[in-house]
Formats: structure tokens, C-alpha cells, sequence
């Protein structure tokens, strides 16, 4: 028998996935009545990666996301109210509204923001990873990256430098299948194994949707990167449930396809092995259910309720300013 997480542990990463698929399964609906500006792209079906990695993190450690963030932020410490309140474009959000479902940030929790830009979050964990090797801290940085990222120049320009310098940055490859809607085998070469060695980064690959066999091969991976060696790739296979986008008709792959990895729903897998291990039981799940739909139907209601941000604080919180 392999490795296993405590009940503790397990029990809150439950917790935690649980707020992520009911958060963008609530962002679902406020996208349909109208009230999120923009577009948003959901992580239901992901949730064990960001469970299993990024919850591990340091809160002085730092994270550099995608446009596909939100699990990401919450795993990272954040909470309903302010990333609902973000996502309506409200004051009150993490960004007081400015940045929206694709560029929440908070320096506070070490989130260096999700990124609209396909691969524009490595370039700055590159820096962030730079900045902790000169300020000689064991602070580390963790950037995910999908399988579109994975071909774009920033990717490896930015592999390429933190292991010249060795810098202290985890390269998380969410490997969801597909980018926007071209599926992995008809745009990617090689695969990132090989990419990673290219660059002499070591490379491990484990089942995304597993969150004890994520957990440990993250705790291996944040374990060599914060002890000073350079970086490492780290390949999660996972499965984007939803359209690229919420309202993506998913013409391009079939019912059948998505049936099969609702099956593998890392959720009902973690429940499944709970159960086994005695650990809670279908009433447990249901309370615990209950308990987070609960906090999200809060935060729903305190996002709903936040102001708009006012006129004048469009200058506000910004680097530069342009004056006439």
C-alpha cells in the first residue's frame, strides 16, 4: 500500500474542492441571469490539482494563474465573499473590481494574479522566482499552465532561464485536454517530459484527478524546488468538464467523451476513497455539502449586495497614470 494522506488532511481538501466546483457552479448561474461582465472560464473538473498543490503552498509562497484562476486563488487561501464580489466587478472584490474573473490578485495571499494572456503568467514567475534567489529567501513560485500555454513562446523562454539561473519556480502543466477547442494530439509535439529535459529541469507526471497522487508528487516537487536546486515540471492529466469558456457549445467533442470524465470527477473519487477508508459516510457528505453551498449562497448574496466602484477610483491602485 502507497502513501496515504491523515483523515484531517483529506477531510479539508474535501472541504476545499467542494467550494471551488459550488463557486463556479454559482458563477454558472450568475454568468446566465446576465450579471458577470465579460466572459469566465470555469475549473470544474480540475479541482484536485489545485487541492493538491497549490493548498500545500506557504502563505509567503507565491502563485502566477491562467485565465482559468479561480480555483487556483481559492486554494490558495482566498475566500468566497471578496472573489464573488470580484468576479460581479464590485468593490468590495479583491481587485475593488478591476480585474474581474481573469485577474484576481492579492499580493496579501501571494497570488501575483490569473492572467488573460494564454502562457502570460511565467514570465512573471520567472521574476517572482528571481526576486526570492536575490533577496536569498527559500520562498518558492508555482505557475499553471495548460496544454495551449504549453506551445507558446513565453513557455519556453521561461523554462529556459529559470533553469539557467536556477530559480526557484514549480511549473504546474494542467493537462486538461484540450486548448480552447483543438485537442492535445492535434496541436502538441513530443510531449513535456521531453520539453522539460530540453531545458535539464526534472519532470514527474501523475493522474490529476487523484488528489492523494497529486498531494505527494507536489510535496516531492515544492520539497526540490524550495531547496535551492532550480525548477521542476510537474504534469497534472485532468479533464476541463466545461466549455473553454461558460456558453462554449463543446461541439468539438462529444457526449460520450464528456460522460466518461464525469466519471472520473475527482470529487467522487475523493468520496469514494473516504467511504472505503471509513472515513465519512454518505450523511457526512451531505452535511458537509450542505455547509458549503451554504457559505456560497452567502457570498452570492454579499457580492450581489456590494457596491459598484465609484468613478473616481479608476486611478486608484494602479502603477502609472496618464495625465493630459
Amino acid at each position: 500500500m502507497g502513501r496515504q494522506l491523515d483523515a484531517i488532511t483529506l477531510v479539508d481538501r474535501y472541504k476545499l474542492m467542494l467550494s471551488i466546483r459550488f463557486h463556479e457552479e454559482a458563477i454558472k448561474t450568475l454568468f446566465t441571469q446576465g450579471k458577470i461582465g465579460g466572459t469566465t472560464h470555469l475549473y470544474i473538473g480540475q479541482e484536485a490539482i489545485a487541492a493538491g498543490v497549490v493548498a500545500q503552498l506557504r502563505k509567503d509562497d507565491f502563485i502566477s494563474s491562467t485565465h482559468r484562476g479561480h480555483g487556483h486563488m481559492l486554494a490558495k487561501g482566498g475566500e468566497l465573499k471578496p472573489m464573488l464580489a470580484e468576479i460581479l466587478g464590485r468593490a468590495d472584490g479583491y481587485c475593488k473590481g478591476k480585474g474581474g474573473s481573469m485577474h484576481i490578485a492579492s499580493i496579501t495571499l501571494g497570488n501575483l494574479g490569473a492572467n488573460g494572456i494564454v502562457s502570460g503568467g511565467l514570465p512573471i514567475a520567472v521574476g517572482s522566482g528571481l526576486s526570492a534567489k536575490m533577496r536569498g529567501t527559500d520562498q518558492i513560485t508555482v505557475v499553471s499552465f495548460g496544454d495551449g500555454a504549453a506551445n507558446e513562446g513565453n513557455t519556453h523562454e521561461s523554462m529556459n532561464l529559470a533553469s539557467l539561473w536556477k530559480l526557484p519556480v514549480l511549473f504546474l502543466f494542467e493537462n486538461n485536454r484540450y486548448a480552447v477547442s483543438t485537442e492535445t494530439s492535434r496541436s502538441m509535439a513530443g510531449c513535456m517530459e521531453k520539453r522539460a529535459a530540453g531545458y535539464d529541469i526534472p519532470f514527474c507526471r501523475v493522474d490529476g484527478n487523484e488528489l492523494e497522487a497529486v498531494h505527494f508528487a507536489a510535496e516531492e516537487a515544492i520539497a526540490y524546488v524550495r531547496s535551492g536546486k532550480g525548477p521542476f515540471v510537474m504534469q497534472g492529466d485532468t479533464y476541463r468538464i466545461e466549455g473553454h469558456y461558460y456558453g462554449d457549445a463543446m461541439v468539438y467533442r462529444s457526449t460520450e467523451e464528456v460522460e466518461i470524465w464525469r466519471m472520473n470527477d475527482p470529487i467522487l473519487r475523493l468520496e469514494k476513497l473516504m467511504v472505503e477508508r471509513g472515513i465519512l459516510s454518505e450523511t457526512d457528505y451531505q452535511v458537509i455539502r450542505n455547509e458549503i453551498l451554504q457559505q456560497v449562497n452567502d457570498a452570492v448574496a454579499f457580492a450581489e449586495a456590494s457596491p459598484q466602484p465609484v468613478i473616481e477610483s479608476i486611478f486608484a491602485d494602479v502603477y502609472t497614470e496618464w495625465q493630459a
